[in-house]
């Protein structure tokens, strides 16, 4: 049941309706989680249920912790709910990918065999969710937070619908204190979820799935491309990538802004960024804020010499990479991503060693050089991320940097591409220099709903037919 379909229309519309209707706090959390769950089950009923369960268990195995005193049985406790999660991350997501590269190994070691792969079915946002539970367990384990006393709240806390498949990845110290809150109907937040979600109705109709027919058929086959619609490719998938996700943490957002929650904020201009670190505090930010609290200081952090520091980097971004799939391009891209950051924090040391280059790097002309290096950089790794194997990376490589002519041009008219960059760009503009807030509260209401409606007809009229499905559901 995608956002931007009729079916979730019809979905939120009737439970908007009744939610709002009902004066107990309590029927507005069983709505939600019936809801919820419901939401879930459209796409598969038996994995809904998978996730009720293992919901269940780390709500007793966190009560459990928060009751003992005794350090070995608590860490037994966070063992079992650790083994649970990652168990059925790895089984569901990861099993076939390390089968298949087992027998390919053995293969290529001269020990032919077969290794049978499992039948499953990958559950969409398991690593959402999966992360969302660890944070709890792990939590209370530190006593960073008491255990959720209700059952009702925590189960609310994983499977609320808005962020259940593709995010944001939501705290629970974040989360539960909200769902006691008494919600009362307000104009003003009504209004933010509304601008939210036209946002992310725009993002993902207008901008993504446009830019996915210069996408697609070229990495389906790079080599019958010129060069320059290669790269035409290249900057549509980064946008349309940025477009798709953010387009769907937006519109996240603005329907728990519509049923009184807020969800964190998971995107703030990552193409503005001047340097890769930069980059990933803006790029999924609850996914970045998650590997550092629990993967990168758990490493050590900064802690403990530079080659230590350096270590943890890297594999902290490399685990960001095998987290958004179980293919080894995935993995690739985040080993690459992992360089990034340790060439950065080195040159960086460099950088303040001499005061002179630091001040240059910082001048107008320098910050631009920075943006365009750690945008043309990121866009490159994307190669890495888009190819269905290092194959098909290292065609698009070749095509990227060994100009040929004579072959296909653009799948679709180039305008259509620069008109989209443009519409981009003067957005970031717009929400740089904070206009749109300026524009909103000044506009008289009438001309305002006029302008919501009319972006909403744009949004409707130019969405591809068919539409395509949210590119992060398969994390």
């Amino acid at each position: 049941m995608l956002f931007c379909s009729q079916e979730f229309l019809l979905f939120f519309t009737l439970l908007f309706a009744i939610y709002w209707a009902l004066p107990w706090r309590s029927a507005r959390i069983g709505l939600l989680l019936i809801a919820s769950f419901y939401f879930y089950a459209c796409w598969n009923k038996q994995l809904a249920l998978l996730i009720t369960a293992t919901t269940v268990l780390d709500y007793l195995l966190a009560l459990g912790m928060d009751r003992s005193a005794s350090p070995r049985r608590r860490k037994l406790l966070l063992c079992i709910s650790l083994f649970v999660n990652l168990g059925l991350l790895c089984y569901f997501k990861y099993a076939n990918f390390f089968l298949v590269s087992l027998d390919e190994a053995l293969i290529a070691a001269g020990v032919p065999m077969w290794i049978n792969t499992l039948r499953v079915i990958l559950p969409i946002g398991i690593s959402f969710y999966t992360f969302e539970a660890i944070n709890y367990t792990v939590d209370v384990y530190r006593r960073r937070m008491p255990a959720e006393r209700n059952l009702a709240h925590f189960m609310l806390f994983i499977l609320f619908f808005p962020h259940l498949v593709a995010g944001p990845i939501v705290r629970a110290r974040d989360f539960l204190p909200q769902i006691r809150l008494p919600k009362r109907w307000n104009w003003y937040r009504a209004h933010l979820g509304a601008q939210y979600i036209l946002m992310g109705l725009f993002k993902k109709l207008v901008i993504a799935d446009r830019m996915a027919w210069f996408v697609d058929p070229v990495y389906a086959h790079p080599g019958e491309y010129q060069t320059g619609v290669a790269w035409i490719a290249v900057f549509a998938y980064a946008l349309q990538v940025y477009c798709d996700f953010s387009g769907y943490s937006d519109m996240a957002i603005g329907t728990a802004h519509l049923l009184g929650y807020k969800l964190a904020m998971n995107f703030n201009m990552p193409y503005v960024a001047v340097n890769v670190a930069d980059f990933w505090r803006r790029w999924h930010m609850s996914l970045s804020s998650w590997l550092r609290d629990y993967v990168f200081l758990p490493l050590g952090g900064s802690r403990g010499g530079e080659w230590k520091t350096q270590r943890n980097l890297f594999l902290t971004m490399m685990l960001c990479g095998l987290w958004h799939g179980a293919a080894w391009p995935f993995v690739g891209f985040g080993v690459v991503q992992g360089l990034y950051m340790m060439i950065h924090r080195v040159f960086r040391r460099y950088c303040r060693k001499h005061p002179r280059l630091d001040a240059v790097l910082r001048s107008l002309p320098g910050t631009l050089l920075r943006w365009a290096l750690t945008f043309g950089t990121f866009c490159l790794s994307l190669v890495i991320w888009r190819s269905a194997d290092f194959a098909t990376t290292g065609h698009m490589l070749e095509r990227l940097f060994q100009p040929a002519s004579g072959l296909k041009g653009p799948p679709l008219p180039v305008i259509g591409f620069w008109l989209t960059v443009a519409v981009a760009a003067a957005a970031h503009l717009v929400r740089h220099f904070g206009l749109w807030q300026r524009w909103t509260w000044r506009m008289p209401a009438e001309l305002l709903g006029v302008s919501y409606a009319a972006v909403l007809m744009v949004a409707l009229v130019l969405a591809p037919h068919g539409g395509k499905a949210f590119i992060y559901f398969q994390f």
